[in-house]
């Protein structure tokens, strides 16, 4: 008698929604169900997963453009995203809104502090990421709304954009500042990060520098790297235009012989049905049921899969 070869899942020590995200969904999930007299919205999509966006959809919240308040009502709830937002913006939708949900990360809100701490002190800020990011812009305004004196704000993307910054001060284009400060935004990688500190550190004198790299990256980093060993294939869960996501999808194509990137459980590779030994690793903005529901396909599709062998 034929017995059914059911895979092992093996799920990474460290994987899925990160503290941030987490509380940003859960802030949104609170204010849909107790706001019964006007809207739920979310500044921007409130995370990088199609999924979690149409759970919130079916809930009706609803997504603003980062520019276009126009739509709030007096009796909406509008939610700040994780990456938070500059303080004008806040008081826009305040002024506009019912009540606001400040769904900001603690460690974002920490770094907005921080910056406009400094900038009131007269400190030049410098921002490492990615200039376009609603974190960085978040941050940016921060330190801008809090400027005093000579105090400025820079934004550096990578190596490069320090060296033109470095390069502008010692051709007199930029004032070598009194005082500066560094940090990060949160989701860097620590190669870039240390570049760039590298690369300002010997021309600003007494550079104040802060390490503000979420360790969420890292520790889903190092728990797929765990799995090495375990696992005869890996699937990464997560939504494809999330950059942590994809830097997972990269680390386990170096790990593993067979690693694919999946938004959902219809998305499984058949091959991955036929292993004997899945691992399982997602991105920091995917949700519980997801994952969850990833696991439950692949047992119960290779059960199916074997009751057709016999049949």
């Amino acid at each position: 008698m034929n017995k059914k070869t059911v895979p092992t899942v093996v799920r990474a020590n460290v994987l899925g929604y990160c503290m941030g995200v987490r509380r940003a969904m859960e802030g949104a999930h609170k204010a849909a169900t107790n706001n019964s007299s006007g809207r739920v919205w979310t500044l921007g999509p409130l995370i990088h997963n199609k999924t979690a966006l149409d759970m919130l959809a079916s809930e009706g919240v609803q997504i603003l453009k980062d520019d276009d308040f126009t739509n709030i009502g007096g009796d909406d709830v509008v939610v700040i995203r994780a990456h938070g937002v500059t303080p004008a913006v806040k008081a826009d939708v305040t002024a506009r809104s019912k009540a606001v949900v400040d769904a900001t990360c603690p460690r974002v809100m920490l770094s907005q502090k921080r910056v406009a701490d400094f900038a009131a002190k007269g400190y030049t800020v410098i921002i490492a990421g990615d200039k376009n990011h609603g974190e960085v812009t978040g941050i940016a305004g921060c330190a801008q709304a809090a400027a005093t004196g000579t105090s400025h704000c820079v934004l550096v993307g990578n190596k490069q954009d320090a060296m033109d910054y470095v390069a502008q001060i010692q051709e007199g284009r930029e004032p070598l500042p009194e005082k500066a400060m560094l940090l990060c935004q949160t989701t860097i990688s620590r190669s870039e990060y240390d570049a760039i500190q590298a690369v300002l550190t010997p021309v600003l004198p007494g550079l104040e520098v802060f390490d503000t790299i979420c360790p969420a990256t890292t520790e889903r980093q190092d728990a797929l790297a765990d799995l090495q060993g375990q696992v005869d294939g890996v699937l990464i869960i997560g939504g494809k235009h999330s950059a942590n996501t994809q830097r997972l999808l990269t680390s386990a194509q170096r790990y593993f012989d067979k690693a694919e990137l999946i938004e959902t459980a219809d998305e499984i590779p058949s091959e991955f049905f036929a292993l004997q030994r899945v691992g399982l690793s997602a991105g920091a903005s995917t949700p519980d049921e997801v994952i969850d529901e990833v696991e439950r396909r692949l047992l119960q599709g290779a059960m199916d899969s074997n009751e057709e062998r016999k049949s």
